[in-house]
């Protein structure tokens, strides 16, 4: 899989960008600041449909602009499909696959699929649960699109039933004997109800997504840091204990798992109330790397925590190639971080991808292994506070 083609209109500090792509290494170098990172932020919107440094997508779009666009060529085995995305300032999303209007945009997920090193990493082990969250996520939409819907579905559900949390708390007080209260109780029901269902997917397809990558974990953290403790993952959920009740360790049914939200939901509502806050779902779970017996975040030296967050997303490059052709390689100012041996790790595997895209501020960041395989230079420079890309194979 490659990107032959990329286009952008008003995408962060990109008034236009057309570029040329093909299989092999591509280098984007220029100062801090003047835009090559946002290049492959868009490769990677397009590929996830969130971006690795903002929760929002507002941000993307330049200042002033209404809209954003990201428009690219993906060559997958033979077959080219031209996908755009359109990010609005104000209402929903836009996106075609070959002109094609699209019912939402989350029919681009699979189209392109890429791995992402860049310096935010650490924040996988180091921040808070809603990195790792959101780590799971991606990769799962990414590879059953199903489970994006889920999630979109249970987040809309979430914000409707925290606003009458929020802003019926007296009438849900009243309880069933007054006719407000009976009407807020009514449609709290309607929204657990929904909200187990589209929970239990989520977290189904978390657990599932786990129980693949986590051998690729272990692996791959031992190749990066042979000489360190072994690494382990799991899931911590709300329904941990409710699980454990109804049908013991282990489970991974979607049914069981919807019955352990409706359990827990109803136990917890007078504190939910009270809170006027959802209190169980996978909004509030984690994703728990351990190092030995320790838990990596907070025990790990700095060394073991870059460890880690590479060896998530080996293993990530491991499960999509190993159910498809190699996602696109996109390494964002990452080898300033890295020691010889880290940065030896990373160019193994750029070494099997069909296409690497590498941004650095300088050439010299590059591993002169690496270095050698490249086949396209870009110098990205800043004029008045727009981005500017030529091509520089000197």
């Amino acid at each position: 899989m490659f990107v032959r083609e990329l286009n952008l209109r008003d995408f962060r500090s990109w008034p236009e960008l057309g570029c040329e792509l093909g299989p092999g290494a591509t280098v984007f170098s220029g100062r801090n600041g003047h835009g090559k990172t946002n290049i492959v932020e868009a490769l990677h919107y397009t590929a996830k449909l969130s971006s690795h440094r903002v929760s929002s997508d507002a941000p993307l779009i330049r200042a002033g602009a209404a809209s954003a666009r990201v428009s690219c060529t993906t060559v997958n085995a033979g077959r080219e499909l031209t996908t755009h995305l359109l990010l609005k300032a104000s209402g929903a999303n836009q996106a075609q696959i070959n002109r094609t209007r699209l019912k939402s945009p989350r029919k681009l997920l699979g189209v392109l699929r890429t791995v992402m090193f860049s310096p935010e990493d650490l924040r996988l082990v180091v921040g808070e649960p809603a990195e790792r969250r959101r780590f799971l996520d991606d990769l799962a939409a990414e590879r059953a699109p199903r489970l994006g819907g889920a999630k979109a579905d249970f987040d809309k559900v979430l914000r409707q039933r925290n606003a009458l949390l929020r802003h019926s708390a007296m009438d849900l007080r009243r309880g069933y004997g007054d006719g407000a209260g009976a009407s807020a109780l009514a449609t709290l029901d309607v929204w657990d109800s929904q909200l187990a269902s589209h929970g239990a997917q989520v977290i189904a397809g978390r657990l599932a997504l786990l129980d693949a990558l986590a051998p690729h974990i272990e692996s791959s953290y031992a190749a990066v840091a042979p000489e360190s403790r072994p690494a382990s993952v799991s899931y911590s959920s709300t329904l941990d204990a409710a699980l454990e009740r109804l049908a013991g360790e282990g489970t991974r049914d979607a049914a069981v798992i919807e019955a352990a939200m409706l359990s827990e939901l109803a136990r917890r509502r007078k504190e939910e109330i009270e809170r006027g806050t959802t209190l169980v779902g996978p909004h509030r779970d984690d994703v728990v790397l351990m190092l030995g017996d320790a838990p990596a975040k907070g025990y790990a030296s700095h060394g073991e925590t870059w460890s880690l967050a590479l060896a998530l997303h080996l293993a990530e490059y491991a499960l999509l190639s190993a159910e498809g052709s190699a996602p696109v390689l996109i390494l964002d100012d990452v080898f300033a971080e890295l020691d010889t041996a880290r940065r030896q790790r990373l160019v193994a595997v750029a070494e099997q991808a069909e296409q690497v895209l590498i941004t650095a501020a300088v050439g010299d960041d590059l591993p002169a292994s690496l270095a050698e395989t490249v086949t396209a230079r870009y110098a990205v420079t800043m004029v008045d506070g727009a981005s500017t890309l030529e091509r520089d194979d000197a």
